[in-house]
């Protein structure tokens, strides 16, 4: 795993680190980047084990592998101060980061979740029993052809199919092995927020973001997340779907981007 640092204008300016959902590839934040990039240093990163030439992921494989991962890559980097902002399962990897502050002794400024959830909804479950049947009987084609549907809203794909195909196709072209697919499914849906949770977040801003036409992922889990973490800040947007960085990317971008900066 490799960082790529985009640098602010200012020299000593904040860092910010985007990590990805299941998919995994620091490309999902391309609309985020230049934004963020006029107050931070924004540092994006394929997760382990998200391309097609990507060796096999340990087993059994959890979140906490993949937060400690991304830890030890940003301290060997000199990046000990920094802020988080999580999309679903990148959420989590924020979330397990924290319960390491401590012990690895470095300062997580904030946290930002987007469509994330402490403990996982039966909707979403099954949800992700569906696309992982597709994966498994029907192959990489059929799984990629219909994640779009748990994704986006029903209108924007309509009006973007042909630069949605064009994503499909390419990313078929990478596709990861199926047994790493498999691991991260089985990650994410195993992740439960806990107490060593709550209270490694409890001095930490948290913003919670949400869609309230998210298929995959009921917003309500957004409302139970913040009843667990009373601190944080909910904000509740009408649509964008799952994926709202990419189908509501000026009114994201502006949620965060003031989340960030405000006192």
């Amino acid at each position: 795993m490799s960082l790529s640092i985009h640098l602010a204008a200012q020299a000593d300016a904040p860092y910010v680190v985007l990590s990805s959902g299941l998919g995994g590839h620091a490309s999902f934040w391309n609309p985020q980047i230049r934004v963020l990039q006029q107050h931070f240093h924004v540092v994006t990163y394929d997760q382990e084990g998200c391309h097609s030439d990507s060796e096999l992921l340990p087993t059994p494989y959890s979140i906490d592998h993949m937060a400690c991962q991304i830890l030890d890559v940003l301290i060997n980097d000199g990046i000990r101060e920094f802020h988080f902002i999580g999309h679903a399962l990148g959420g989590h990897i924020g979330m397990q980061l924290a319960t390491y502050q401590a012990e690895r002794k470095f300062k997580l400024l904030s946290l930002t979740m987007l469509n994330a959830w402490g403990e996982l909804d039966a909707h979403t479950q099954k949800c992700f029993e569906a696309r992982t049947s597709l994966l498994v009987n029907s192959g990489a084609e059929a799984y990629v052809r219909a994640q779009a549907l748990f994704l986006y809203p029903p209108q924007w794909i309509s009006t973007h199919i042909d630069q949605l195909t064009e994503a499909e196709n390419k990313q078929l072209l990478d596709f990861p092995p199926i047994k790493n697919v498999l691991a991260r499914l089985q990650a994410v849906q195993a992740f439960k927020l806990n107490e060593e949770h709550q209270q490694a977040l409890k001095d930490v801003r948290v913003h919670l973001l949400a869609n309230q036409d998210d298929f995959l992922v009921p917003y309500q889990r957004s409302q139970q997340l913040q009843q667990c973490l009373p601190h944080s800040h909910l904000s509740l947007l009408d649509t964008g779907a799952h994926a709202s960085t990419v189908t509501e990317t000026d009114q994201v971008n502006q949620l965060i981007l003031s989340f960030l900066i405000s006192p």
